[in-house]
């Protein structure tokens, strides 16, 4: 919320709080015109523990200054005009207050009773009383006389307050008017203190923020204090619930005072420990005033009060005019109230100082902190929105920008990696052509410098150069992880050489699934694997027939591709090729099969018929 929005709530809050407290006035003589207000009655007293005393008393006529801490009985005899009624209209009486148990008669006829007499579990005084007069009982032409009965408990504040006596219609009107401002605002209030005492005490639960907490026990403590106003009969028993009432107060306004200065974020300890000792003694005062019937107790507690607020005011008003807090200068607004309708209730209502008065204002006043508390809920959320949306868009921000930079740093990386591959493919370009075509080389030139080189050799050697020539250009070419790809490019360089050879090749490769990405240097080492198998067939053998099967084992752990190359040749030499002697060649093929996880068998078929067979177990995943 903007200052803007807080003048306005503010402008709105004290326009209620005016319409409220002149609702809570009592009404004159002009709200009745046609009615006779009575002034004077002749009263019998009869204060507890002292002699009774008759006397002419003027109303309003408060029993709590007469006798304080005292409770006891009263009778009022009023004679009111026979003229005060047109003949033919219905009569009315309406009091402002009387109490706390009361029995009204007109013309020795009893016509209305609130409690019973002498019983502390009803207060009458709480509100107006309009009681109808029929008109059987009015005797023309004479004075009517009106008697009312009161028993009064001690430190209640009871008495006879205004009585008006005319026609029915116009006093109900004044009665109707009364009750609902008088009842509403007090309703009004108490919901209002319960609502927003419920919120505060929630966010308090998920914030633990003192300033929700503190407001949240000020409020729920001036529900008491609002409902004892219309509520005429509670369970609990006299004085118990007026010292609970006048605790729930203390903690009311002090607990306010606390609330004012934790908006304004302003605790000086001095004065934070000056409200809490002042909350204690007042509250210490209350029961006592209560527990031994010694009003003035009480009276020193809400001085104490009073005092505290006048104290917490200055900072307010610093921070109104010095520091231009707008929040400060509601707060202001609504503690200079709050004090001049404490100071009001204490010094006329309470002590009945200068003539007197019969309304409160302070809970008038305290309704405005509700609607300050509203609008700083509102302020807050909007506040911590607004944040949202700022961290919000700043973390877009920053990610985008991170984004940026990551974008850049994988594009620099990727240049990186496949630099790094180009120069790991160059390398292994070279060791493979001086590994493979530069052994075949160095073994041609041996042979041929010898004195009467062996043509055979030297045709054996060239052939396998070539095949190495071959398999390290096939190996620069993406298989794109099919290994059935691979194998059909071995077929195809080394068929012609079968087929001059005069061999059968039987090619049984099943479907085998596309794997998972393998390197080239893994299909070169299967290639020079088999190759070898077909040379040593080609060389050693003398077989007319290889058969190369191929075959996919996904059904077991790991699940593997198994290549078997099998010949009708003479078999191997000696024992298999798990023990003894197998020559170079068989233990290269080993070492190829170890570097990328293989494992290789070779053995004969039958010792009697002969035949040799090569079986590579290479575990691998499906793609």
């Amino acid at each position: 919320m903007t200052g803007g929005g807080l003048c306005r709530l503010l402008l709105a809050a004290l326009c209620l709080w005016l319409v409220l407290a002149s609702a809570g006035t009592p009404a004159n003589a002009a709200e009745a015109p046609d009615a006779f207000d009575v002034i004077w009655a002749e009263a019998e007293l009869e204060p507890d523990g002292q002699p009774a005393l008759q006397r002419r008393v003027q109303l309003p006529f408060r029993w709590d200054h007469e006798f304080p801490g005292r409770g006891g009985k009263a009778t009022y005899r009023i004679e009111l005009p026979a003229s005060a009624v047109p003949v033919g209209q219905s009569a009315a009486l309406l009091l402002s207050g009387a109490g706390n148990q009361v029995a009204i008669s007109f013309n020795d006829a009893l016509v209305a009773s609130y409690g019973t007499l002498g019983a502390p579990n009803y207060d009458a005084s709480k509100s107006n009383l309009l009681v109808p007069v029929p008109t059987v009982l009015h005797q023309q032409g004479q004075p009517q006389l009106l008697v009312v009965r009161t028993t009064i408990q001690r430190q209640r504040g009871a008495g006879l307050a205004s009585v008006h006596y005319g026609p029915e219609t116009s006093l109900a009107a004044v009665y109707r008017a009364r009750q609902n401002w008088r009842n509403t605002s007090a309703i009004v209030y108490a919901v209002s203190l319960l609502l927003m005492g419920g919120i505060a005490g929630g966010l308090w639960l998920r914030q633990r923020d003192a300033l929700y907490g503190c407001f949240a026990l000020a409020a729920l403590s001036g529900v008491a204090r609002n409902l004892d106003r219309v509520w005429p009969d509670v369970a609990i028993p006299w004085p118990l619930w007026g010292a609970i009432v006048a605790v729930c107060y203390a903690c009311h306004i002090g607990l306010i005072a606390r609330f004012v200065l934790l908006v304004l974020e302003r605790n000086p300890p001095w004065l934070v420990r000056s409200i809490y000792t002042a909350l204690a003694l007042s509250v210490t005062l209350a029961c006592a005033s209560f527990a031994f019937a010694q009003p003035l107790l009480w009276t020193g507690g809400l001085v104490i009060l009073q005092l505290t607020s006048i104290i917490c005011l200055p900072y307010v008003v610093y921070g109104a005019l010095v520091d231009r807090r707008r929040i400060a200068g509601v707060l202001m607004a609504a503690g200079t109230l709050a004090i001049l309708a404490g100071a009001h209730d204490l010094l006329l209502v309470r002590m009945g100082l200068f003539g007197g008065a019969y309304y409160t204002l302070t809970a008038h006043a305290m309704f405005f902190f509700v609607m300050i508390l509203a609008g700083l809920v509102v302020e807050r959320y909007s506040r911590t929105v607004a944040d949202y949306r700022a961290l919000n868009a700043n973390l877009a921000a920053r990610v985008a920008e991170r984004e940026d930079q990551l974008r850049s740093a994988f594009d620099t990386m990727r240049q990186q990696q496949q630099e790094q591959a180009v120069l790991l493919e160059r390398q292994r370009i070279m060791r493979e052509i001086h590994d493979g075509v530069g052994s075949q080389l160095v073994g041609l030139l041996n042979v041929v410098t010898q004195a009467r080189p062996d043509r055979s050799v030297i045709e054996e050697h060239v052939k396998l150069a070539l095949d190495e020539m071959r398999m390290a250009v096939d190996s620069l070419q993406p298989t794109h992880d099919d290994l059935a790809t691979v194998l059909a490019t071995l077929r195809y360089r080394l068929q012609p050489r079968l087929d001059a050879a005069g061999i059968e090749l039987v090619w049984d490769v099943e479907v085998i699934p596309q794997l998972e990405p393998f390197a080239a240097q893994a299909a070169l080492q299967l290639q020079r694997i088999l190759l070898e198998a077909f040379t040593n067939v080609l060389k050693h053998a003398g077989a007319t027939r290889i058969v190369m099967h191929a075959s996919w084992h996904g059904e077991e752990t790991p699940s593997l591709v198994r290549i078997m190359l099998t010949d009708n040749g003479r078999g191997l030499p000696s024992a298999p090729a798990s023990g003894g002697r197998t020559g170079h060649g068989i233990a290269n093929m080993r070492a190829r099969a170890q570097s990328i996880g293989a494992r290789l068998q070779i053995e004969t078929v039958d010792p009697a018929a002969g035949g040799t067979r090569m079986q590579l177990d290479w575990p691998c995943s499906p793609a």
